[in-house]
């Protein structure tokens, strides 16, 4: 996978278009091939939790939600702009670098 848990990304659509976070979870749906990650900080959703003893109250609490993995862009470490992500081999190693400066995101 291109984006992982870590790397800074940049959303491009939905409600939370043009904010920037950090990946907390990276999410492969096996069945269908989709996969989704959760920015920390983006696209919050409002839960409701029931009291579970008597004579408590209940609460809410927001919970970040998936983002389908087209819609982010990884943030370039060197620029700080969004760009496209390439794979390099250095030796026996393979890293990912950053399309627009030639960065390398793994160290």
């Amino acid at each position: 996978m291109k984006i992982k848990t870590g790397d800074n990304v940049k959303i491009l659509s939905g409600k939370d278009r043009g904010k920037t976070g950090k990946v907390i979870q990276v999410l492969a749906n096996k069945r269908n091939g989709r996969v989704s990650v959760v920015v920390e900080g983006a696209n919050l959703l409002k839960k409701h939790l029931r009291p579970r003893d008597r004579g408590q109250k209940g609460q809410i609490i927001e919970l970040p939600a998936p983002i389908d993995h087209s819609n982010v862009l990884l943030l370039d470490p060197k620029t700080g702009t969004t760009t496209r992500i390439g794979y390099k081999k250095e030796g026996s190693d393979k890293k990912r670098i950053a399309k627009k400066s030639g960065e390398f995101i793994d160290l």
